[in-house]
């Protein structure tokens, strides 16, 4: 099969805003690179992928593939003809699960920008031996959510067993400061989480558990992450972090395909840094309150204006602590909005790693697989920063 493969990349969702950029990415980015991928775009409308193609600036010889989460001959084919597919279409649990099991049964890698820990876990269950026999690698959750965190906090550990000898078994993720939303692909997969819950309330309680995506494995109590607090290693009141429920689960999985290397006893969590004293309490106790969403009514395929996305930015701190009081920081920036702008780069810039370092099969995260050389990835092409702080 390896030998009917044309392509190295596919964009599947083109057509979709966020699909659109990742597509405007890999044609601009990599334009008349000696290592510019062979890279086609998919969707459901070959008039519409021709205008993306045009509108983008896409070669006009740019591949164009017709296929439909709906209809499985054609993620076949699709998954037959590539190396790597990356989707931007969702929510996954609706669109996803089909194109999954596609790439899982041609030996096809798959990234996607998946917040949806519920069909995550469903996913690995369906699919981890079948993926490892194929040779599949199947890696979730390629965008904000969640890799400055998965990164960061391998980042982190990293330097902290070359200046320590060991990891550290508390780690604090603190978003800084951030610019720009959460997209409206994101907004419906909480939707439809909500419903799948609704109708399936066991799924409420592997939801709630850090450990929902470590099968076999579950670890000591994590904080919540629910309720404001002051945390004296920042010196400013938190607020919950609306991204910290599929961000924990994927950090701890990372540290379980690694066989535990920073400890089975790792805890961890995230909050948003506001400021000090009454100040910040009051402003904590708006923030758990308020709708993480706001009044958005951002649908799948709406984003905002270019100046909105490169206007954008977010800083993350994460915090290493030991039982003897020694601590380790270090930051992840981004220069574009986490919604769009940056999440495009950082899946294209997975489809790039996953070309580039052949690993086993089966149902990973981006830190796990691809770890140090992602990073490097994305400092080099995608506006992201990680460094220590002293």
């Amino acid at each position: 099969m390896a030998s009917a493969r044309d392509l190295d990349i596919i964009v599947y969702g083109a057509t979709g805003f966020t699909g659109r950029l990742v597509a405007e990415y890999l044609a601009h980015h990599y334009k008349d690179r000696k290592d510019a991928p062979k890279w086609a775009m998919a969707g459901r409308s070959l008039v519409k992928l021709a205008e993306v193609r045009d509108l983008v600036g896409a070669p006009a010889d740019t591949p164009l593939i017709v296929a439909d989460a709906s209809d499985r001959a054609s993620l076949d084919a699709m998954a037959a003809r590539t190396q790597v597919v990356l989707t931007t279409v969702g929510p996954y649990q609706l669109y996803g699960s089909d194109l999954v099991a596609a790439c899982v049964r041609a030996g096809t890698a798959y990234a996607d920008l998946c917040g949806e820990p519920g069909w995550m876990r469903e996913m690995i269950d369906a699919h981890e031996d079948a993926a490892k026999a194929s040779g599949a690698r199947i890696t979730f959750s390629c965008g904000f959510d969640s890799i400055p965190f998965d990164l960061g906090v391998l980042f982190l550990q990293e330097e902290a067993v070359r200046r320590h000898g060991k990891p550290a078994p508390r780690v604090k993720g603190r978003v800084r400061k951030m610019a720009g939303g959460a997209s409206g692909g994101t907004i419906a997969s909480l939707t439809e989480t909500l419903k799948a819950v609704a109708k399936k309330p066991s799924l409420a309680l592997l939801l709630k558990s850090s450990f929902a995506l470590t099968p076999g494995f579950e670890g000591p109590a994590q904080p919540s992450g629910l309720i404001p607090e002051y945390d004296g290693a920042t010196g400013t009141w938190t607020a919950p972090f609306v991204m910290a429920p599929i961000n924990t689960k994927n950090v701890h999985r990372t540290n379980y395909l690694l066989g535990h290397k920073w400890g089975a006893d790792l805890v961890y969590d995230e909050m948003v840094m506001t400021t000090i004293g009454d100040a910040g309490k009051a402003m904590a106790e708006a923030m758990a309150k308020a709708n993480p969403f706001g009044d958005s009514k951002l649908r799948p395929g709406e984003g905002p204006s270019k100046e909105e996305r490169e206007n954008g930015f977010y800083d993350i701190l994460f915090i290493g602590e030991y039982p003897d009081g020694t601590t380790l920081r270090a930051s992840v920036q981004g220069d574009r909005d986490p919604g769009y702008g940056s999440t495009s780069k950082m899946l294209a810039e997975t489809g790039m790693a996953l070309l580039e370092n052949k690993g086993a099969g089966g149902v990973w995260t981006p830190g796990a697989l691809l770890g140090q050389a992602l990073i490097d990835r994305l400092t080099a092409n995608a506006g992201l920063t990680f460094q220590i702080e002293e």
